[in-house]
């Protein structure tokens, strides 16, 4: 993929399931932001499904994969528990993350390097069920070269580190960090895995990731949730995508 090529845009929709949970009622619903995410230009729809069900639930999983005519790409933990819903619905894909109860979202990379034997395993199911999967994980040279190893499709490379860098005003190290995004998205092209990025993404901070020719699709949720909540969630993401293609010359 180079520049001037259209890169994709996924939409999380978990955080539309965080503000229906805080009142215990049935809504907003998450199908319904995730219909109109792709009326609005959505490539694909993301949604988590964590061990504690603290935003998206089952029945969110299943109605979005039997309602969407767009990807379904599902995040998870490498359990077994999620091995087994993943093989009954089989969504178009599926992203790994590290998970853990304490944390507010998802903190660093999947360690695919350490945990190489078991998530070749894994995956294989997935794998032949025509699920396309991903791993979620930094740039660190190893984790990339595990990722082909195990006969991953995909990395999504983990922008939440350049992205709080940036919010903080700590502009040189936001882009050292940028620099070795672009080195972690060369060499997993070069490996042939597909390049997606996501993690803390914004209006203000999107282009320069949008702008590395050989990511093909960024994933962003929590931020257009919030904007949703002044501009309308269809309006966010088209607003979104603006940005993308701009910072593509598309």
């Amino acid at each position: 993929m180079t520049l001037g090529d259209k890169q994709r845009l996924g939409v999380n929709i978990d955080h539309v399931a965080t503000l229906r949970n805080a009142r215990g009622v049935a809504w907003p619903d998450p199908l319904r932001a995730a219909l109109l995410a792709e009326a609005a230009g959505a490539d694909g729809i993301t949604a988590h499904l964590r061990e504690d069900r603290r935003h998206i639930r089952d029945a969110d999983m299943e109605a979005l994969r039997a309602a969407l005519s767009i990807p379904l790409n599902f995040e998870c933990a490498a359990t077994d528990e999620m091995a087994a819903i993943v093989l009954r619905l089989k969504p178009h894909a599926v992203c790994l993350v590290p998970e853990k109860r304490e944390e507010r979202t998802t903190e660093g990379g999947l360690d695919v390097a350490g945990d190489a034997n078991r998530l070749t395993r894994f995956i294989a199911p997935m794998c032949e069920a025509g699920c396309r999967v991903s791993m979620f994980i930094g740039h660190d040279p190893r984790q990339i070269e595990a990722s082909a190893r195990i006969g991953a499709a995909v990395v999504e490379l983990h922008t939440g580190h350049y992205s709080d860098l940036h919010a903080e005003g700590r502009l040189a190290e936001a882009e050292a960090e940028l620099d070795a995004l672009r080195r972690g998205a060369a060499l997993a092209q070069s490996l042939g895995l597909e390049v997606h990025a996501g993690h803390g993404l914004t209006y203000d901070n999107v282009a320069p990731i949008a702008a590395i020719a050989e990511v093909r699709e960024l994933n962003i949720g929590h931020f257009l949730i919030g904007e949703a909540v002044f501009l309308g969630l269809g309006p966010a993401i088209e607003e979104m995508r603006r940005r993308m293609d701009r910072a593509r010359g598309v």
